[in-house]
């Protein structure tokens, strides 16, 4: 099969990443799993109902959907939905009130961090996730404050979730190998200790905050007076990557009230 360049498609072929990306997810009988961009199927098959109670594969190729509808036409617990996934309401694929579902991928590279920043919405009904990503963007999601690679990502996932980095994956675990090191990374929806007032709020406060991360938070966040700083008991000369997601959220709920 061509794989098609605009869709970012690298075929996952290695069994023992395979084999360590079931283990950590260790699907069960009762669960609903969604996949994004099965792809060959490498890791669906593991996923085939009476594995799990419900199989969702979005993919958005025509031709693999096409194979994807006829291999599974007969399984009623196996949904295919040809759609980017960029668009779609998870809330929709919800089974019943109060149910949630895990989600599985081996992300596209070009849209992996919109991707995320989409789920972020969704949360309420995710139970967890776990993606293959490439390795810089894996490293961005679980770094922590004062780290190099902490950035707007960091935050805003770290604050609708914990990210934990599994293992790394070399390029000739796929066809064609891509031309970077990739890493699978395990994200669990979790509640902050201190919450954000308004989570649009919050977002505006990090994006604008890394909008220049060498310069100093204060320039950055000019709308903060220096007594807002002092009530805040904030720094205002450190840079962005050295504040904790508290402290955003902290800044977000100052500006809020």
């Amino acid at each position: 099969m061509i794989t098609r360049k605009r869709f970012g498609q690298h075929f996952l072929h290695d069994h023992w990443v395979i084999d360590q990306i079931i283990r950590a997810v260790s699907p069960e009988p009762h669960q609903h799993v969604i996949e994004i961009g099965p792809g060959r199927e490498a890791l669906t098959q593991f996923f085939v109902p009476p594995i799990t109670k419900q199989l969702d594969l979005i993919e958005l190729d025509r031709d693999l959907v096409k194979l994807l509808l006829e291999k599974h036409q007969q399984n009623s617990a196996i949904r295919v939905i040809a759609e980017d996934v960029l668009t779609v309401d998870f809330t929709k694929l919800v089974l019943a009130e109060n149910s949630q579902f895990r989600i599985v991928g081996n992300l596209p590279y070009n849209i992996s961090t919109p991707l995320l920043f989409h789920l972020t919405t969704f949360f309420d009904v995710i139970e967890d996730m776990h993606f293959m990503l490439q390795y810089e963007v894996a490293k961005r999601i679980v770094a922590k404050a004062g780290d190099s690679q902490y950035g707007r990502l960091s935050v805003m996932l770290q604050y609708f979730c914990t990210a934990e980095f599994l293992f790394e994956v070399a390029p000739d675990a796929f066809l064609p190998p891509p031309k970077v090191t990739s890493a699978v990374i395990r994200l669990r929806p979790s509640q902050q200790p201190v919450l954000a007032k308004n989570t649009e709020v919050f977002a505006s406060v990090v994006k604008t905050a890394f909008s220049q991360p060498r310069k100093m938070i204060r320039n950055n966040l000019k709308v903060l007076s220096p007594g807002d700083w002092e009530k805040l008991a904030i720094d205002p000369q450190v840079r962005p990557e050295t504040l904790a997601v508290t402290d955003y959220v902290r800044i977000a709920n100052f500006l809020e009230n």
